[in-house]
């Protein structure tokens, strides 16, 4: 298979010229205040809007009820924007909540859908509780999900709670949590100012979350996902999980995944705008209501295609 280096800049959000070099583990990884600058420049270059002209800075920053000039230093490469910024700036481009944060690795592995390395977990977890440690939800919020219905709390609410969670299931070698000054120590900052995050008081700046996403091992967009693409990407992890063990045959999880085609759902929905996602989901709910189903695929009419 040739690989299409610019698509696979346009997915990952690294330069096509430094893709050989990610994938060959020979590239320097990017200053994290750098790489996003650069990413969110590669968003306004590679998506446009339908004139074909890069969306200006007042109208990316509407989306998400701030002023154009606070994009400014990001824009300019001279500072990261608040996390808030952040969130709002991929859900506008459409792209998944690590596209900014994630290194390269991560970004281009992502890209090429290898999604290696899926973490590990306790034996004797169920699948509720598998997935709810690969994505920081409750069990319930990962039934409703499913359902169609996904919880949408603020994001101060979810980044604590995603936060808290890290410290509750990944925790040190005496079965302790992580204590802030460690974790914050491991980005060179203090364990004061994990404090409001801690008390689900306020949100890290950018640097801090990446901070935090990286001491316990977690993909870039770990805090800012929201629960249907948190949920996503974990499918996905237990869908590759699932075939490199090769038990295909036995396990009915994978069945599901392969019988609604999960991954490319996912994948292709994963490019839609924030009004995109709303009029799929507008449209899937309009589709179950005439067909009065609840989530079961329809029966094929005689004579067409299955």
């Amino acid at each position: 298979m040739v690989l299409d280096l610019e698509r696979l800049g346009q997915l990952s959000g690294v330069e096509p010229g430094c893709i050989a070099q990610v994938v060959a583990g020979t590239a320097a990884e990017v200053p994290l205040e750098q790489r996003v600058h650069q990413r969110f420049l590669r968003l306004r270059a590679t998506r446009r809007d339908k004139h074909g002209r890069e969306w200006p800075l007042a109208a990316i920053a509407d989306d998400f009820d701030a002023p154009g000039a606070s994009l400014g230093p990001l824009n300019a490469g001279t500072g990261l924007p608040r996390m808030g910024h952040a969130a709002g700036v991929q859900r506008f481009f459409g792209v998944y909540a690590g596209f900014l944060l994630a290194d390269s690795k991560s970004a281009v592995e992502r890209a090429l859908a290898l999604s290696a390395g899926a973490a590990t977990v306790p034996d004797g977890r169920d699948d509720l509780e598998h997935l709810s440690y690969l994505t920081g939800m409750t069990p319930q919020a990962i039934r409703l999900t499913l359902d169609g219905e996904p919880p949408m709390p603020p994001l101060k609410e979810q980044v604590h709670r995603r936060f808290e969670h890290l410290r509750r299931t990944r925790v040190r070698e005496d079965g302790q949590a992580h204590s802030l000054a460690a974790i914050a120590k491991s980005f060179d900052a203090s364990g004061q100012s994990l404090t409001r995050v801690a008390q689900g008081e306020g949100l890290p700046n950018l640097a801090a979350a990446a901070g935090i996403q990286r001491f316990y091992g977690v993909e870039g967009g770990y805090l800012l996902a929201d629960d249907t693409e948190a949920l996503a990407t974990a499918l996905a992890l237990i869908e590759a999980e699932l075939e490199s063990a090769e038990r295909e045959q036995e396990n009915p999880m994978l069945a599901v995944l392969r019988a609604h085609d999960v991954r490319s759902i996912v994948t292709r929905a994963g490019r839609l705008s924030p009004r995109g996602w709303k009029s799929l989901a507008d449209h899937l709910d309009d589709l179950l209501a005439r067909e009065g189903q609840l989530g079961r695929p329809a029966e094929p009419e005689e004579g067409g295609a299955p």
